[in-house]
Parts: C-alpha cells; structure tokens; sequence
C-alpha cells in the first residue's frame, strides 16, 4: 500500500510533455508511481479537475537571514515553492568572524532592503565558517528545503578584514589563496555555488559600494580556483555588464570548468543591452560550456503606500508630520483636512517630486485588488489625472487612501521599459534561460515578487490579454526542472519514479495572486510586503503536506540542500 495516491489529476510533470489524466503515486517521501488505477494508499487524494505538477524550484532567493529564525519560508511556501536557493547576488551572512556580523548586516541592509534592526534581532550567528552556516541551517526543521550559496561579499570581508569592504582594494597572494581555500571548503560541505555583485546598484547602508564590484580577474580567478578543485557548484553573477566584463566572469567559470549563470533584467536606461548578454551566453553555449541567464516572468515593480519605504510624497516636508501615523488615522484625518492635502500634493518647494518620483508617474499604476503585471500606459496615473482633470500628485494620493489608507501604487522600473511584457516573453521563451528573479525574502520594503511562481501560470498560461500566451506544460516545466537543473539538483522537479515526492494540487480556475499587503511580522517587529495566492488545493514536501486550501500546516518536512559531494549536484 502506498503512502499517498493522489487520483485523476491532471498532471503536469515538469518534462514539457503533454498533460495526462494518471495517478501519482507516493511511497517513503519519493514518487512511487505515475499511471492508471494506481494501487491503494493510506491516504487517497481526488484531484478530478485540478492540475498536479512538481513542487515549484526557487533559485534566486534572499532568504539568509529568514531562514535562520522563519520555518516556514514565507511568502514562497504560499505559493508553491518547496526548494528555495539563496546566498545569491554576493551577498549573506557567512563566513564571519565572531563579533564582525555589522559589515554583512550593514551590506544585506544596503543591497537587499532588509532593515538592519531585523537582521541584528533575528540573525544569532552562532558560526564562523560556511560548513558551520550550513549545520545551522540544518538544525532547524522548515517547510521547504532551502539551499545556500557562498557569497563573495562575505568571503572578501572574511579574509581580508576591512580592506575586503573597499571594492578598490586588492587582496595580495596569501589572500587570494585563502579565498581559494575557502570556496572549496564551502563547495565540499555543500555550497551550490559562488555568487558575485558587480553592479553599481549594490551598495551597503552605509553608501559604500559592494566589495566584489571591482574584483580584478586574479580575484576571479582565485574563486574559480577552489570550483575547480571541488568540481562543484554555479557561478552565479549580477552584473552592470559594461565593456569587458562577460568576457572576465566566462574566463572564471571556464577556469573553473562549472556553470555560468547571470541575472538579466531589461533596464530603462540600456532596454537592449539584455539581448547583448543574451547572446553572450549563446555564444557560450555554442562552445559547449554551461551557462545561463536568470530572468523574471513579470516586471519588477516597486510598491508604493503609507507604509512602504518610497512613495511620491516621502520627500515631501508635509510627509514628516504625518508618517508616524497608522494607515487608517492618515485616511481619516486627508479625508477631513482639504488643506492638508493641497499642502501634500504640492510641489515642493525645491521644484517637486524626488528625483526617483519626478518623472515617473506616466509609469505609475493603482494597483487593484487583482494586481494588473502588465499594465496599459491608459492606465496609469498621468493618464488617469489626464483624463479627470487632476494634478498625478492628486491621483496618486486618492489611490492611496483608498482601502483604509491602505491603497498602493506600482511603478515598473525593470522588464518594462517599452510598457509591455513582449520582452519578457522573448527571456522566458528563450532556451538559454532559466526563471530566477523573484527575490523572495528581500526589499521588503518595496518590491514583493516571492509570488511570480504563481503569477507565472495564471498571467502567461490564462490571463494575458495583450500577447501571446504560453503553454502550461512550458511553464511548469521551466519553474521545476529547468530552475532544479540549473544547479544540478538532480532529485527534484519531475514527477517521475524515484524523485521526491515534492507535489503541487492546483485548481488552476481559481488560482490568483493577491494584493500585496504590509505586515508587521519580521523580528524587532519589522515591517515587510507579503502577497498570499488562492488555488493551492495541496502542497506535498518530500511526500508530507505543508500546505491545505491555501494555508501552512506547521509540517516541516524539509531540510538543508547539499551539492558537491554530497550528491544535490
């Protein structure tokens, strides 16, 4: 008798084949069996009408510190993830040395937008080492499985002391040969890779820009050095990609005879430079060395009200009498001041909106209670004050007082620099990609993308209304056994005999994305934006369920996992 038979599904299995009618079968946390009239199970599950697919495979998460006090992994195990992987963009919280954790928060804080309070609250840093980072990690039981990466931030403070926080500084010969040390100790205790930031974007609370931003190729080569000894692990890279710098990271990875894989976003100022890159991997790819490009399925928007960390008026002098104030005294009290609000929809008086803001409102959008991720230019707030009359700072904070004071506005400000997703759709389809930009765990104050494994099936396999859609098979596939092969997580993504039983059970009629909301929930009572979904009927982890009709169990079935030779890869 089986552990579990989930019945009459149709089921997805992660392989891009077509979708059949067949029983899943589980045994001992692994799939048993996939088939007709499987045999009895000590529990049976009907799935008649809704879709069964693989547990989806986040890879490109923030969850370092999260994961240190949160078993549940929230937003992601909402939303069907049951591996996530973090450590990535160069930045996390190991290794260490005692009494030297405020550079690393100080650094997370600055890149990652996860208040500093929170990390220093929650983050106990009881090791040193990464192997010890990944005993920690393991000593807690959790919902998901959770994998970790070995962050070259992190490595080049540990090393080097405080010149590792200067990206100008260079470490000398001893230096780089611990660093190669190092990469290898943490590949063979089960690191999946070796991430670095070299992008301008990144900098630490303080200002200072990401340590690993200008990292010669001796550096490189140096990281590369102790892949190759392990023979283990990704090399994963966020980059500016000016003149010169594919080239020096593909020299690395090809040193290091491992994979490449590199985060690509369209941006507003260079929205053809991600085709550059693109091809570049090809071009690797042609040469027959691994390597791929993590893009987003939706744009990365910026979410914008009361309670965020940017909206247009958090410059303005008003705001400062009014932000200590709950959501709901600023409605009441905009409701029933009409100066007060032509005070705050002013221009200020050095010329207006912030500079982040000042343009920006023929981009900006209400968000509803059904979030639009391709929204019409028609839409958006200029439009709306166009067409009504009304100054966009008017529009802009009507939308926000709405629901209770609750109200948000988006602003994409990547993968949408032409207002609409054609792009996106060119990096998804595309067969040098893998799905790895929603930042679970990170900028919590402003973005809140942990849900695009949702928003994945329903925007672009249902909902999308101004261009083409994309088969089902295709998506779960690229959710589930395309992001687990990225870093050779061998044993995931496919319902198949002898992979683990990590299962979804979708209504896939009703599956939604919520509106993003702002909780207090985070240690040191921190603030983040949270988005739940509707439609999860079942998640299985490792044969054990973790979630029922949209809601966690408290099972924790899931663990830490190991690549290298401990056999993830």
């Amino acid at each position: 008798m089986f552990d579990l038979v989930i019945r009459n599904g149709t089921v997805i299995d992660g392989s891009g084949a077509p979708r059949r009618i067949a029983d899943v079968a589980v045994q001992d946390g692994k799939i048993a069996a996939v088939g007709a009239k499987l045999g009895a199970g000590r529990r049976e599950i009907d799935a008649g009408g809704l879709l069964v697919t693989p547990g989806f495979v986040d890879i490109h998460t923030h969850y370092d510190g999260q994961a240190t006090w949160d078993p549940f992994i929230t937003p992601s195990s909402w939303h069907g993830v049951t591996t996530t992987v973090f450590g990535n963009c160069g930045v996390g919280f190991a290794p260490v040395r005692p009494g030297h954790s405020a550079y690393l928060i100080n650094l997370m804080e600055g890149v990652e937008d996860i208040p500093g309070s929170v990390l220093s609250e929650g983050v106990k840093f009881t090791w040193e080492s990464f192997p010890q980072f990944l005993d920690a990690l393991a000593a807690m039981p959790r919902t998901v499985d959770v994998a970790a990466q070995l962050p070259h931030g992190a490595l080049r403070f540990y090393v080097m002391g405080d010149r590792g926080a200067d990206h100008a500084e260079m470490p000398n010969q001893g230096e780089r040969e611990e660093m190669t040390r190092l990469v290898e100790e943490a590949l063979r205790a089960g690191a999946l890779g070796v991430t670095t930031s070299r992008t301008t974007k990144h900098k630490a609370k303080d200002g200072r820009f990401t340590p690993s931003l200008s990292a010669r190729e001796s550096e490189l080569f140096a990281l590369a050095e102790g892949m190759r000894r392990a023979g283990s692990g990704v090399l994963q890279v966020n980059s500016d990609f000016g003149p010169g710098e594919f080239e020096a990271l593909d020299a690395a990875a090809e040193l290091a005879g491992r994979p490449l894989s590199v985060l690509l976003v369209q941006v507003d100022a260079q929205p053809k430079l991600w085709r550059e890159t693109l091809d570049q991997v090809h071009g690797v790819r042609a040469r027959g060395r691994a390597a791929n490009a993590q893009v987003g399925s939706r744009p990365i928007g910026v979410i914008m009200g009361f309670e965020t960390t940017v909206h247009p008026f958090a410059a303005h002098a008003v705001w400062r009498e009014l932000r200590k104030l709950s959501p709901a005294e600023l409605q009441v009290r905009l409701t029933a001041d009409a100066d007060l609000r032509r005070r705050l929809v002013a221009p200020r008086a050095d010329g207006g909106a912030p500079a982040f803001m000042g343009e920006s409102f023929h981009k900006m959008f209400p968000l509803g209670a059904k979030p639009d991720y391709e929204p019409d230019a028609a839409n958006s707030v200029a439009a709306i004050a166009q067409r009504t009359g009304r100054t966009p700072q008017e529009v802009a904070l009507e939308t926000m007082m709405a629901q209770n004071g609750k109200g948000l506005l988006m602003l994409p400000f990547e993968n949408y620099a032409y207002g609409s997703l054609d792009v996106v759709h060119e990096m998804i389809t595309d067969p040098a990609t893998v799905l790895g930009v929603a930042d679970g765990g990170a900028h919590v104050g402003v973005i809140c993308d942990a849900s695009s494994p949702t928003s994945l099936l329903t925007l672009w396999g249902r909902d999308r209304q101004r261009g083409p859609k994309l088969g089902l098979e295709f998506l779960v596939a690229k959710q589930t056994r395309g992001t687990a092969g990225a870093y050779g997580l061998a044993d995931r993504g496919l319902l198949a005999p002898g992979y683990k039983a990590d299962i979804n059970v979708i209504d896939f009629d009703a599956l939604s994305v919520k509106a993003p909301e702002v909780v207090y929930d985070l240690p040191a009572g921190g603030r983040r934006l949270i988005q739940r979904a509707s439609g999860y009927r079942h998640t299985f982890k490792n044969g054990t369920e973790t979630l029922q009709n949209d809601e966690l169990t408290g099972a924790r079935p899931g663990g830490v996992v190991r690549g290298g030779v401990h056999g993830g890869q």
